[in-house]
């Protein structure tokens, strides 16, 4: 999917809602727990109550691979369901030497090698340019590198001063260093929502680029602070909700309750769209 792509999918639905599928086996409703793929049928119906008002899903690989075969299984299953009209991440947060990340950008935009054809994968910059760039050997993919994330264990090192006056900071280096490798239209960058307060700072450093946005939501983060100061012309953002989407019941009537909170984003997202970007 194209950066065109995108920001039109953000327009035509009035929404910048990303959904997070970090499916927990042990959190699935009862009811499912009789079915031969339990996760995958969890996703399908995720999925079709929620896919007129995202425009992309994030599957967390962790909870795929922490189940064996049978969870890249449910991943792969998964990955061909969701519709040609969402953007899809892989939130693998990978990152290795140069020909290890070439394996890894493999895995998840080559179909020939695992199946696996998504638009994006999320990787880690702590090793440098030639831990990123096998990503952008693909043309057409994205990279969405970690930037400033919302954990508390984020200051430890994103937040360190670069400066003798501290007036810059690591992950301000990061999007900056970034930016010299791939243009807005290949590379995104995760900004949590719990560091509103800096993102007039990222704006300034990178006022095109598409940011994903998680912790919205179980995590605390406010919407509003984040659309006010995130939002570009072209939309510019993905707002990512995981728990608060798929656990809003663990009843037969959990699409219901996750549409129901999909929807209620959407239509917040829906004024901030129009108040900051027309």
């Amino acid at each position: 999917m194209t950066f065109d792509e995108l920001s039109h999918q953000i327009f035509k639905k009035q929404s910048y809602l990303c959904v997070g599928l970090d499916t927990d086996p042990r959190k699935l409703p009862a009811h499912l727990l009789s079915e031969p793929d339990p996760v995958f049928a969890f996703n399908k119906a995720i999925i079709d109550a929620t896919a007129d008002v995202a425009v992309a899903y994030k599957p967390n690989i962790a909870f795929y691979e922490a189940q064996g075969p049978k969870g890249w299984e449910s991943l792969q299953k998964t990955l061909d369901y969701i519709p040609a009209d969402c953007f899809t991440i892989a939130d693998a947060k990978r990152g290795d030497i140069g020909n290890t990340s070439g394996l890894y950008a493999r895995a998840f935009f080559d179909p020939s090698a695992t199946g696996l054809d998504f638009d994006s994968v999320t990787v880690a910059p702590y090793m440098g340019h030639d831990s990123v760039t096998p990503f952008l050997d693909y043309p057409g993919k994205w990279v969405i590198l970690l930037a400033l994330t919302s954990n508390a264990g984020s200051a430890d090192f994103q937040r360190l001063p670069t400066d003798p006056d501290g007036t810059n900071e690591l992950f301000e280096t990061v999007i900056q260093t970034a930016k010299t490798w791939a243009d807005a239209d290949r590379l995104m960058f995760v900004v949590g929502a719990t560091q509103a307060e800096v993102f007039g700072r990222i704006r300034a450093i990178a006022p095109e680029h598409f940011l994903l946005v998680p912790g919205v939501g179980a995590q605390g983060g406010s919407l509003a602070d984040v659309s006010r100061c995130g939002l570009t012309k072209a939309g510019g953002l993905l707002v990512n909700a995981s728990r608060s989407i798929l656990y809003a019941s663990d009843g037969p009537d959990f699409a219901d309750r996750a549409r129901a909170e999909a929807q209620a984003l959407q239509a917040e997202m829906a004024t901030y769209l129009k108040a900051y970007t027309s």
